[in-house]
């Protein structure tokens, strides 16, 4: 048997994917290993875009609808005229939604006009090889340049198998898929290790269809959907991925120079959290929740050798979350292999100082926190499990650590109110020098989320998002069932509070890079040096043991009561009435973050610098009078 696995747009160029080199080390363990090969489809519609245009269209524009495009369905509109044999597919409907967005579609109008000539070319290709099975991976907006391409290769070669797995394909997504498209042969519902065996088994004469689990196919009285699979895959056998295919055909791309490669690798699926609590809004892991990860051993092995063989030091770790036993296990055995490398990992808000080290040490330069918000109440909403002074000591934290923070404001919580966002609008502007969100947006309506499987959440209505109509040329009803995201009655809150949320929001991204603030301690004194752009310049120095004690306990949250009794522990007494003003004015100074009945420091510990210490009041007036340093006790501007 003849095996080619593909990978259609918009698979990230700079990636391989994680499912094709899995599933070429899984189909060794047929009864009959078949001649496997992998087509990564993504960088050659990119090379085809290049070329056809004469570079009007760049590698740039491709990632820019891979990376923006997902909500508006942009890259599977891109193929609709593939798909359905025509040059343009609804193109003056899709543009007035785009409109009504604020969006234009620019160089994605000449690409939908191409994708049929892409996709008719490719399939002679595929053809050429003589391929007795082609399978699909669909994640995300690769669902029409799937079926646009089996649709093409059907035509072409009827007896030829086609087969589309992916999260795309999971629970009644992929039986809708199945029943409305007839040249897709089989689509496997779940996780594909065994399923995606069995079935190559099956066709080479061992075993039969009925047999297995969450297979959709067809019988001679019409589709038959298996019932999926309920034991999750051992994350130990699932191999390690095979990337040769990627790495060959970007060294052969013209687009090399543009491309700085990633590997990508998976230590746990699921989500330990999830499993307790699943995020309100989420609809990752879809049928499959249950957390599993690599022995640390077989992790670090595995890494190890793609290293040596792909020799690139980028890696992406698609983990939903790390494992916590990831933290003393394996982070410090790849600080210890010094192998300079530049990780991602998706990880909890909550994070520890020690675990923000660990990641820093072994080369953990990106971080994926699921932060969200930085209210505590909305944050219950959502069943996150930390509170607002959590996730901003985290932001903190990280910057201390020289740790790159991605994370999206999300609002529109059912239940939610003006006066849980009121206070932190008025509190961002000292957030500057903090990472912030890539932008403030409403939460989508997911599948598999309990937002969407429960509707006592609060979301009643709902149908089909608007693009789906313009993708999909299928009845409503067949579409509840193959989409992922859902238009709803917008909840929580709108209006003037959410306008100016994201005004808040949009002027911490636009001074972020401009501000600082940050602090070191020098024997029994504390400096707090201020740069942030909305502010005038200034330095703050903390010199009695009250304002010290005070200033480094509130390193990590605390509440009015719980400062009162750890300083009274340290045998410092302030009245009430002492602690309320001194906190008071850092508040007003924007060096303190107040939310949830709990306090934060703002500042980032800085690195060690040498700082000079006055010797006599005298000098400490002279200091003062250039405006270098402000008088001792409590922390004052110095202008």
């Amino acid at each position: 048997m003849k095996l080619l696995l593909i990978s259609m747009p918009w698979q990230s160029l700079d990636c391989p994917s994680l499912a094709l080199g899995i599933l070429r080390e899984r189909v060794k363990h047929c009864k009959t290993p078949p001649d496997v090969s992998e087509l990564y489809a993504g960088l050659r519609w990119a090379e085809f875009l290049v070329e056809t245009t004469g570079g009007r269209i760049q590698s740039a524009d491709y990632t820019h609808v891979a990376e923006e495009g997902i909500f508006h369905g942009l890259g599977d509109w891109i193929f609709t005229p593939a798909l359905y044999g025509v040059r343009e597919w609804k193109r003056a409907e899709y543009e007035r939604y785009l409109a009504d967005l604020g969006l234009e579609l620019g160089p994605a109008l000449e690409m939908h006009q191409l994708s049929a000539d892409f996709v008719e070319r490719l399939a002679d290709e595929v053809v050429a090889l003589g391929c007795d099975v082609v399978g699909f991976t669909s994640t995300f907006m690769q669902n029409v340049p799937s079926l646009a391409l089996a649709r093409a290769l059907k035509r072409r070669r009827p007896e030829l198998r086609t087969v589309m797995g992916g999260a795309n394909c999971d629970g009644p997504q992929g039986i809708a898929l199945h029943r409305n498209f007839e040249f897709l042969d089989f689509v496997i519902r779940g996780e594909g290790e065994q399923a995606f065996v069995e079935l190559l088994d099956a066709l080479d004469g061992h075993g039969g269809n009925a047999d297995i689990a969450g297979l959709c196919w067809r019988s001679a009285q019409g589709p038959v959907a298996n019932p999926e699979r309920t034991h999750a895959f051992p994350a130990q056998r699932i191999p390690a991925p095979n990337y040769d295919s990627y790495f060959t055909a970007l060294e052969a791309s013209p687009l090399q120079a543009d491309l700085t490669p990633k590997l990508v690798l998976e230590g746990a699926r699921g989500c330990w959290w999830g499993q307790k609590h699943h995020c309100t809004f989420c609809g990752l892991n879809g049928s499959m929740m249950t957390f599993r990860s690599k022995p640390p051993d077989q992790l670090l092995d595995e890494m190890r050798q793609a290293l040596e063989r792909y020799k690139t030091l980028d890696v992406v770790m698609v983990d939903n979350i790390i494992d916590l036993r990831y933290f003393k296990e394996l982070l410090p055995r790849i600080a210890a292999a010094d192998w300079d490398l530049r990780i991602h990992f998706e990880v909890k808000s909550n994070l520890t100082s020690e675990q923000i080290q660990a990641l820093r040490a072994a080369g953990v330069m990106h971080v994926q926190p699921g932060i969200e918000s930085l209210s505590s109440r909305v944050l219950k909403l959502m069943d996150k499990g930390v509170a607002g002074c959590h996730n901003v000591r985290v932001l903190r934290d990280c910057d201390a650590a020289g740790l790159t923070v991605s994370w999206n404001y999300l609002y529109g919580f059912p239940g939610e109110q003006p006066e849980d966002y009121e206070p932190l609008i008025e509190q961002m502007p000292a957030l500057v020098h903090l990472q912030p969100p890539s932008g403030a947006t409403r939460i989508a309506l997911e599948r598999f989320s309990p937002n969407f499987e429960r509707p006592s959440l609060g979301f009643t209505w709902r149908r089909p998002a608007a693009f789906y109509s313009y993708v999909y040329e299928l009845p409503e009803s067949e579409l509840m069932n193959l989409v992922y995201l859902f238009a709803t009655k917008d909840a929580g809150i709108q209006g003037e509070v959410e306008e100016r949320l994201r005004r808040a929001i949009s002027e911490w991204r636009r001074l972020h890079f401009r501000s600082e603030l940050t602090w070191r301690q020098v024997e029994e004194h504390i400096f707090i040096q201020d740069s942030r752009a909305n502010r005038p310049p200034a330095e703050y120095v903390l010199e009695e043991p009250l304002d010290v004690a005070l200033y480094l306990a509130l390193q990590r949250p605390q509440s009015f009561d719980g400062l009162q009794q750890r300083l009274e522990k340290e045998g410092l007494m302030a009245t009430e009435e002492e602690l309320r003003a001194r906190l008071a004015t850092w508040r007003q100074q924007g060096l303190l973050f107040e939310e949830g009945g709990h306090v934060l420091a703002l500042a980032t510990r800085a690195g060690p610098r040498q700082v000079r210490i006055p010797s006599s009041p005298e000098e400490e007036q002279i200091d003062d009078d250039h405006g270098q340093r402000s008088p001792a006790g409590s922390a004052s501007a110095a202008e």
